[in-house]
C-alpha cells in the first residue's frame, strides 16, 4: 500500500520520526575519528562539507545528527516523501532528486544550499547498485570546493531488510560505530577521467572505513581514540562561506590507515 494523500504522508513521517527516535535510541553509540573537527557539532569545525555514507545506514546520521545545518539528497521517487517528512522532523532539510528523476533541479538546489548548509548524500541510492558510489559527490565536491567526509557506519549483527541495499535495522540495544574519514580536499573542475579516478578511490575508502565500522560494531572491542558519539545540535547556523585552512588534495598516493588500539595515522606516502 502506498500512500498518496498529504495528510497520510505527514502522519506517517512524524510517526516515522517518533518510531526511529525511540528505537535508535537504545543503542550504544562510538565513533573513532581521524579528525574531530569534520564532525559539524565541535566547536572547532568550520566551512560548509559534503557527509557521505552507504543508504542502508541511513538511520544512523538521521538519528544522531540532526538540527546540525545538513540538507540531505533524496529521491523524487514518491515513497520517498514519507522519508523527506520524516527527515524533516528529525532535523534535516531536504533536496529532491536523483541521476534518474530531477537531477538538474537538485544539483542547482544543492548548489544553493552549499552557501550556508552542510550536504549530505548516500551515494549508491536510491536503488543501487549497493555500495557503488555514483559520481554525483565528487562532481560536486571539485565544483564546489567543498571537502567529501566520508561515514563508515555499522552495527552489531543487524537484522537485514530483503532490499536492494540490504537495508540495515539494528537489534535494540546493540552497538553502533562510526569510523570517520578526515575531510578530502578534491583538484577544482575535474574532467570526466579525474571524476571515475576520484570516484573509484572514494567507493573503495568508504567501502573500506564501512568494513572496519562493521568489524568493530560486531567484536565489541575497545580502540584508544574511541568516543561516545551523542546526540547533538551544532552549536551554532554559519552563514557564507569560511575555507578550511589549506590541506593537501585527496590523492591516490596517499591511503588512510584503519584506526587501531595503538593510535591514530591519517595517511601514508604509497611509493
Amino acid at each position: 500500500m502506498k500512500l498518496r494523500h498529504p495528510f497520510l504522508v505527514k502522519l506517517g513521517g512524524l510517526l516515522g520520526a517518533t518510531a526511529i527516535r525511540g528505537w535508535m535510541s537504545t543503542l550504544d553509540y562510538r565513533v573513532a575519528y581521524y579528525d574531530p573537527t569534520v564532525d559539524p557539532v565541535h566547536p572547532e569545525c568550520h566551512g560548509q562539507k559534503i557527509y557521505v555514507f552507504w543508504h542502508e545506514y541511513i538511520l544512523f546520521p538521521l538519528v544522531m545528527r540532526g538540527n546540525c545545518n545538513l540538507a540531505m539528497l533524496l529521491s523524487r521517487h514518491g515513497d520517498a516523501e514519507i522519508l523527506n517528512r520524516t527527515a524533516h522532523h528529525l532535523g534535516f532539510e531536504c533536496v529532491r532528486g536523483s541521476t534518474r528523476r530531477g537531477g538538474v533541479a537538485a544539483l542547482r538546489e544543492l548548489f544553493a544550499k552549499s552557501r550556508h548548509m552542510n550536504l549530505t548524500i548516500t551515494p549508491d541510492g536510491p536503488k543501487g547498485p549497493r555500495r557503488v558510489l555514483a559520481p554525483g559527490p565528487i562532481f560536486l565536491a571539485s565544483k564546489l570546493g567543498l571537502p567529501l567526509v566520508l561515514l563508515g557506519l555499522g552495527y552489531d549483527r543487524p537484522w537485514r531488510v530483503n532490499s536492494w541495499d540490504r537495508f540495515a535495522l539494528p537489534r535494540p540495544g546493540s552497538r553502533a560505530r562510526a569510523v570517520v574519514s578526515p575531510a578530502l580536499h578534491l583538484p577544482p573542475d575535474l574532467d570526466r577521467s579525474g571524476l571515475e579516478h576520484y570516484r573509484l578511490e572514494a567507493e573503495r575508502l568508504l567501502n573500506r572505513l564501512t568494513l572496519e565500522a562493521e568489524a568493530w560494531a560486531e567484536a565489541g572491542t575497545h580502540k584508544l581514540c574511541e568516543q561516545p558519539a551523542r546526540r547533538e545540535h551544532s552549536r551554532s547556523r554559519r552563514r557564507g562561506t569560511q575555507r578550511a585552512l589549506a590541506q593537501p588534495p585527496f590523492s591516490p598516493n596517499h591511503v588512510l590507515l584503519p584506526i587501531d588500539d595503538r593510535g591514530v595515522t591519517v595517511q601514508r606516502q604509497v611509493t
